[in-house]
C-alpha cells in the first residue's frame, strides 16, 4: 500500500514538473478514443480518412503540451499582444481572405488557417488581463471598453459570415465581464437591449442564417432541403434506442442518409450506435472535464487565472451544449463541431491549447505553492 502510494505521489509530482493535469489528460484520451471510433463509423470505415484524424489529435495533444508550459503571468503579459494580432488578421480575411462556399473565413499565409479560430483563445486572455488590471466591481466605464472588446472581433466574424464562432467568442468574453462582479441592474438593461435589437438583427442577418432559424422553428415545411440534416438527425438519435444499433450498424449513417455525419451530426452517430447509454457516458466525460476546469479555476491564486480558467471552462460547456442542441433540433444549426470528437484539425488543436492554459494555470500554482 506505501509503494502504491508513493508511485502515485511521485507520478503526481512528475505530472506538476510537465504541467500536465492527469485528470484532465485521461477524460481527453477518453474522447479521443470515442473520436476515433466515431470517426471509423462516419467514414464507413475509410482508414485513411482515421488516420488524417488520429494526426490531427496528435498535434492537438503537443499543442495543448506547449501551452501548458508557459504560466499564468506569460499569458498575461501577451494578451493584449495576440489579441491586436487577430485583430490585424481578422481584417485581413475580409480583404484578401479566400471565399468558400459563399463564406470568407479562411487566410493563406503558405498554410491556410482561419484566424477567427485564434481569437477564441485571445478573447478570454485579453478581457480578463483588462479586467483584472481596474478595480472590482468593474466602473461603468470598464464595462463600456469591456463590451467594445468583445463587440469588435465579434462583429468581423459575423461578416465573414461566420455564426456559430462569433457566438461563442461573444460568449467567451461576456462571460467573464459577467463574473466580474457587474451589477444585476446592467445585466438586466443588456437583456432588454437585445431582445429589442433582435428585429434589427433578424434584417440584417444573411438569408440563409434566417433561413436556418425558420427551419429549427418547423424542419418540416421543407423536408427535403433546409430541413433535411435536422430530420435525418433527429430519426439517427431516435432509432438508438436505450443501447444503440452497435458499432458501424447504424442505418442513417451508414446508408448515408445523414449529411455532415463527421463534423456537426457526428452525436447522431454515436447516438444511433451506441444508444442513450453510450450518449450519457459522453456527456459525463465531458461534464468531468468542464467541472475539473471550474475547480482549477476556483482554486486559482489571482483573478487574472481565475477568470480566464472560467472562461475557458464554460466556453468549452457551450460548445457541447450548442452541438448536441442543434442535432437534437431544440438550438438551430449554427456549424459548431462537437468538441474534440468532430473532424476538425483547427477547432482541436484551439480547444486543446485553452485546456492547455487550464493546465498551466493549475499546475504553475502548485509549483508556486510548493
Amino acid at each position: 500500500m506505501q509503494t502504491n502510494q508513493f508511485q502515485l505521489k511521485t507520478g503526481n509530482i512528475l505530472a506538476d514538473r510537465a504541467h500536465i493535469d492527469m485528470p484532465l489528460l485521461s477524460a481527453f484520451f477518453i474522447i479521443f478514443l470515442i473520436s476515433g471510433i466515431a470517426m471509423f463509423s462516419a467514414s464507413n470505415g475509410n482508414s485513411n480518412f482515421v488516420i488524417d484524424h488520429s494526426i490531427n489529435i496528435a498535434v492537438s495533444i503537443v499543442a495543448m503540451t506547449i501551452a501548458a508550459q508557459l504560466s499564468p503571468i506569460s499569458y498575461e503579459r501577451i494578451a493584449p499582444w495576440l489579441y491586436f494580432l487577430c485583430l490585424m488578421l481578422l481584417i485581413t480575411v475580409l480583404v484578401f481572405g479566400e471565399t468558400r462556399n459563399n463564406a470568407t473565413r479562411w487566410l493563406n499565409l503558405g498554410i491556410t488557417f482561419q484566424p477567427s479560430e485564434l481569437m477564441k483563445i485571445a478573447m478570454p486572455l485579453m478581457i480578463a488581463r483588462y479586467i483584472a488590471t481596474g478595480t472590482l466591481p468593474p466602473t461603468n466605464i470598464s464595462i463600456f471598453i469591456s463590451l467594445l472588446i468583445v463587440l469588435l472581433p465579434t462583429a468581423m466574424i459575423l461578416l465573414q459570415p461566420d455564426l456559430g464562432t462569433s457566438i461563442l467568442i461573444a460568449f467567451s468574453g461576456l462571460v467573464v465581464v459577467f463574473l466580474s462582479g457587474i451589477k444585476k441592474r446592467y445585466l438586466f438593461t443588456g437583456l432588454l437591449l437585445f431582445i429589442a435589437s433582435l428585429p434589427f438583427i433578424w434584417k440584417n442577418i444573411h438569408p440563409f442564417q434566417q433561413k436556418r432559424v425558420l427551419t429549427f422553428l418547423d424542419p418540416g415545411q421543407d423536408p427535403l432541403g433546409a430541413g433535411y440534416h435536422i430530420i435525418q438527425s433527429k430519426i439517427a438519435i431516435g432509432s438508438g434506442g436505450l443501447f444503440g444499433k452497435g458499432w458501424m450498424n447504424g442505418t442513417q449513417g451508414q446508408l448515408d442518409f445523414l449529411p455532415e455525419r463527421t463534423t456537426d451530426f457526428v452525436f447522431s452517430i454515436l447516438a444511433e450506435e451506441f444508444g442513450l447509454v453510450g450518449v450519457v457516458i459522453i456527456v459525463i466525460v465531458y461534464l468531468f472535464i468542464v467541472g475539473r476546469g471550474l475547480l482549477i479555476a476556483i482554486n486559482s491564486q489571482d483573478l487574472f487565472s481565475r477568470l480566464v480558467a472560467s472562461s475557458i471552462s464554460l466556453t468549452f460547456f457551450i460548445y457541447v451544449f450548442v452541438n448536441i442542441g442543434m442535432t437534437t433540433g431544440i438550438l438551430p444549426v449554427v456549424g459548431v463541431p462537437l468538441p474534440l470528437i468532430s473532424k476538425g484539425g483547427t477547432s482541436s488543436v484551439t480547444l486543446m491549447i485553452g485546456l492547455g492554459i487550464l493546465m498551466s494555470i493549475r499546475t504553475h500554482k502548485r509549483l508556486i505553492s510548493k
